[in-house]
């Protein structure tokens, strides 16, 4: 499979790239099996190969790459030692997502940013009522525009102009949306920053305008002087931003807080780096 082949190489290229431009980041293993043949370049590889085949988990996507790119990893582990070793990379994967994210910022300075919220439920709603995995992690039942779920809300912020996803959070799904947008403001450096009427409040104007120099705009402030274009855009941010999580999060899989924000990182990865060019989009 020639694109296969290709985007194991595009992907490959930029992970290691990192890690040779940030040697430090490779210090973190304490046994005697510091520097393995198998390279954390290519376990995260095989891990992102999960946009290029659209599968549902990461097991499905190990075994596709085994399939149709033996030759690509003459040394790959079994999957039970690769998906130990992944789920060990997560500070590793949200670095490289925050690369590929300012590589494509840099493309467009414009301080304009959209931040938004999306539910990551745990089950189905007819089993709510029995519901309790992962509880002691935070998950907990909140409200979308598609009703009640159980689970977390990841919420995210976004450069307008790039489409990239510079921040995101996996928070209880009961949480407020006002409580995460302070600490994603924070990443911006100041700017415009568009959101709905969750993030709605004076005690959120003010602070966002004193703490992280970013003025809030929403929908309601549509009619105002110079903000006639609010709406068009956050209807294409959120169209791109939904069509993202769709694909991945109708089913969790993962049975740990740990293996979910793993799973997240990975997807916004991927999608940050097609959105830098860094890899072709599929």
């Amino acid at each position: 499979m020639h694109n296969l082949q290709h985007r194991l190489v595009e992907c490959y290229v930029f992970i290691d790239d990192y890690l040779q431009a940030h040697p430090d980041l490779a210090t973190w293993r304490r046994s005697n099996n510091n520097d393995p043949d198998f390279t954390d370049a290519e376990v995260i590889t095989i891990a992102l190969m999960q946009g290029y085949f659209q599968t549902d988990t990461l097991k499905r996507t190990y075994q596709l790459v085994s399939e149709n790119a033996p030759e690509a990893f003459p040394k790959q582990p079994g999957y039970k030692q690769w998906i130990r070793r992944l789920n060990k990379l997560t500070d590793l994967v949200g670095r490289l997502a925050r690369a590929a994210a300012l590589k494509a910022a840099a493309t467009n300075l414009r301080r304009l940013y959209v931040v938004d919220s999306f539910p990551i439920p745990l089950c189905e709603p007819i089993r709510h009522g029995r519901a309790r995995l992962l509880s002691e992690d935070g998950a907990y039942f909140g409200r979308s525009a598609k009703g009640w779920f159980f689970g977390f809300q990841i919420h995210a912020l976004i450069h307008q102009p790039t489409g990239v996803v510079l921040t995101a959070m996996l928070l209880p799904g009961n949480w407020d949306d006002r409580r995460a947008v302070r600490a994603l403001a924070l990443s911006t450096g100041g700017g415009i920053l568009l959101g709905d009427q969750g993030y709605s409040g004076e005690a959120t104007f003010d602070w966002l305008y004193d703490e992280a120099q970013t003025l809030r705009v929403m929908p309601s402030d549509e009619g105002k002087e110079g903000l006639s274009t609010v709406s068009q855009v956050r209807q294409r941010i959120e169209s791109s931003f939904s069509s993202l999580w769709r694909r991945f999060t109708d089913r969790i899989y993962s049975r740990s807080w740990h293996g979910i924000w793993t799973s997240l990182l990975l997807k916004i990865l991927d999608f940050n780096m097609e959105r830098a060019g860094i890899v072709a989009t599929t």
